[in-house]
């Protein structure tokens, strides 16, 4: 997600820049709304069970903000009228568990939310994404991973981290899943990602690659980390913006794999080259991608309805692709 979008003052150099926009902001704009941060460790309200990704013995190297105590708090704007909200100073990292009410179709999904590497937005692009998933019968998990983790800039340009700590968590959790597949009553080669924003780009990551920067601790992270689908949402932080505004070309850490796993893309004209240049980079791998483009929407929409017809369709879209390739027993019922 766009730094603008949460002015997180934190106490990092960077997000010391996303204050000096806000106070840049438009005054036509509806003033932002307090952030409420407070101490405490993100609970979710709806009945998910919030796992460890490891156990509390197991070192981990600690985001930018330290020893921190993890802090909950709502975005400075709304989203179709409502807030949304946020964990950050994430040392341990978890997964929340949803199952479907009734007999599952035995797909997962593993939700990775937006935030900027500054947050994480736990509800807008996490609970919330569950709650549709568990209607159509898919076990759904939602990744709260470690952050703030900054991503330097290096002769003005952005770098991205050498050791991205929320790509090892989403590759944790996946493993998880897996391992403990019978136990969910899942597939263990039914188990996908959706990633909104910065989570699209964990997404995209995560397919093109099977290598751990982290030592291997048990049987989960022997499972394979790749996804059996992928669903990216407003991707960012993908394409090489200094090469002009035609070029389609992909930044230096983004790689390709022919092994990635079938991607679906949705996304809005406002922003239509960062993952357009990921479709054409898949395709040209002979990976099957599938893309919905739609003329508004803007960025960090969620499954939020809004007059913009990509926040009702995107759901119905999704699913029907899922049946398409073979990921979703078909069900009768609404679209969302």
């Amino acid at each position: 997600m766009r730094v603008s979008r949460f002015g997180l003052a934190s106490a990092l150099g960077a997000c010391v820049c996303a204050g000096a926009a806000l106070a840049q902001a438009d005054p036509a704009k509806p003033a932002p709304l307090p952030k409420n941060e407070r101490v405490g460790i993100w609970q979710p309200a709806d009945g998910g069970e919030q796992i460890p990704l490891w156990s509390p013995e197991v070192a981990l190297a600690k985001p930018d903000s330290g020893d921190r105590p993890e802090a909950t708090g709502n975005g400075t704007g709304l989203v179709a009228g409502r807030t949304w909200h946020w964990a950050t100073y994430v040392t341990r990292p978890t997964m929340t568990l949803y199952r479907p009410k009734g007999p599952g179709n035995g797909a997962a999904l593993l939700v990775l939310p937006g935030g900027g590497f500054e947050v994480v937005a736990m509800d807008l692009e996490g609970t919330e994404i569950c709650d549709w998933a568990v209607r159509h019968g898919m076990t759904c998990a939602v990744l709260k991973y470690r952050t703030p983790q900054v991503w330097p800039v290096v002769d003005g340009r952005q770098q991205r981290p050498e050791t991205l700590f929320a790509l090892e968590d989403a590759q944790r959790a996946i493993g998880l899943l897996r391992q403990r597949a019978a136990t969910y009553g899942i597939d263990p080669h039914r188990i996908g990602v959706i990633g909104f924003s910065a989570g699209a780009y964990l997404a995209a990551n995560m397919s093109n690659t099977e290598a751990r920067s982290y030592p291997i601790a048990d049987a989960a992270d022997r499972q394979s980390p790749r996804p059996d689908f992928a669903v990216i949402a407003y991707t960012a932080r993908m394409l090489d913006n200094s090469k002009g505004k035609n070029s389609l070309e992909l930044r230096p850490w983004v790689t390709i794999s022919a092994k990635a796993p079938p991607t679906m893309i949705f996304h809005a004209m406002d922003d239509i080259r960062q993952p357009l240049a990921y479709a054409l980079a898949l395709n040209a791998a002979k990976v099957p991608v599938d893309m919905r483009v739609y003329a508004k929407g803007g960025h960090a929409f969620g499954l939020r309805p809004t007059a913009n017809p990509v926040t009702t369709q995107w759901p119905g879209q999704v699913r029907q692709w899922l049946q398409d390739i073979g990921m979703l027993t078909p069900r009768r019922g609404p679209s969302r």
